[in-house]
């Protein structure tokens, strides 16, 4: 059967106008705390390189993934695989296309660099931490005890250490990849573009908590708590976010790295509750579900056990996330979107 263009469900060029908007003015803003404060913008590196040089790469590559199977199928017809590569571009990536997926990736990149840069400003704009009331809220939530402890002599420190920690930090890999899936393999745009949204949301949302309610975590508060813990990526990102906030904190202007120290509320369970919550209304296929919500649930648990996140902090993350999916749904007039009919936001690559 015959493979078809994805549909955006909206025209293309109004997609992300007013989530675009909403980035830039927080850019715009970041910009202004910057000048006003005297600190210096940053593009954050990732390990995988600058996000302006990751991003794309990653959309041209998943755009590549998504024509193979129908170059593969047209190479004889129109002569090799550069014309049939051409003819697919062509047919299934017209300038339209093109246009709203690269403004919604600028938008996502937008809102992200922001929020990196704003979390990196808050100790200069806010030098006073709430940690002492977040801690009494996790101690009268569990009766006296520690949340921290009370996970590890439930789940352990062997095995389900290193399992949590590699959840933890496969998120660093998850957020780009799912951005560049939704605005590539949606047969409908409009759903690729509601997801990519509620995710640019969820970081200015984000910034918003952590100015309401400054806190550093209980990793960096009461790390007693977290000795018992084998070293893993947690430990040495951990160790590493720390040495960023000193260099940072000693003189912003003489170093390339961000503070990126802030635990009220959990963006980590924010983000990952808005892609379960997404699939379900968007009624992707049932595994995929189920494993958005293992993950999900492993995440939370993993903030709390490695001591990132206080419990009223994950329950933030999880109301973070959902006001997220609403605003994005009106910004991009896909409140209709969950309603019954509507195709797959992730479809697989060449599939009708």
């Amino acid at each position: 059967m015959k493979s078809a263009p994805p549909t955006t469900g909206h025209a293309p060029s109004t997609l992300f106008r007013l989530p675009f908007a909403v980035a830039a003015a927080f850019a715009v803003l970041t910009a202004v705390v910057a000048v006003a404060s005297g600190l210096p913008l940053r593009d954050p590196d990732g390990f995988l390189g600058p996000s302006y040089v990751r991003l794309p790469l990653l959309l041209a590559a998943l755009i590549l993934v998504d024509m193979i199977p129908s170059m593969l199928r047209r190479r004889t017809a129109q002569g090799g695989m550069l014309p049939a590569a051409i003819q697919e571009l062509r047919r299934r990536w017209p300038a339209p296309r093109l246009v709203a997926t690269s403004v919604g990736l600028l938008t996502f990149y937008l809102a992200y660099v922001s929020y990196r840069n704003m979390k990196s400003f808050l100790p200069f704009v806010r030098d006073r931490v709430t940690d002492p009331l977040l801690q009494a809220s996790d101690r009268w939530l569990l009766g006296g005890d520690h949340p921290g402890d009370v996970l590890q002599q439930v789940l352990g420190t062997g095995t389900s250490a290193h399992l949590l920690a590699a959840v933890y930090v496969s998120y660093l890999v998850f957020v780009p990849v799912s951005v560049a899936a939704a605005l590539v393999w949606s047969r409908r745009l409009s759903h690729g573009a509601w997801y990519v949204t509620a995710l640019s949301f969820n970081w200015i949302l984000g910034a918003l908590s952590y100015y309401a309610l400054p806190s550093l975590g209980p990793i960096y508060v009461e790390p007693r708590h977290f000795s018992d813990l084998p070293d893993t990526a947690v430990t040495a990102l951990q160790e590493a976010l720390y040495r960023n906030r000193v260099r940072v904190l000693a003189d912003p202007h003489a170093t390339q790295s961000v503070h990126g120290i802030a635990a009220f509320a959990s963006l980590h369970v924010s983000v990952v509750f808005t892609a379960a919550v997404m699939a379900h209304l968007l009624r992707l296929p049932r595994v995929i579900r189920a494993a958005l919500w293992a993950y999900t649930l492993l995440t939370a648990l993993a903030t709390v056990y490695f001591g990132w996140h206080y419990v009223v902090d994950v329950a933030a993350g999880a109301a973070l996330g959902a006001l997220a999916i609403w605003l994005a749904a009106l910004a991009t007039r896909s409140v209709g979107a969950a309603t019954p009919g509507p195709a797959p936001v992730l479809a697989t690559a060449g599939s009708v």
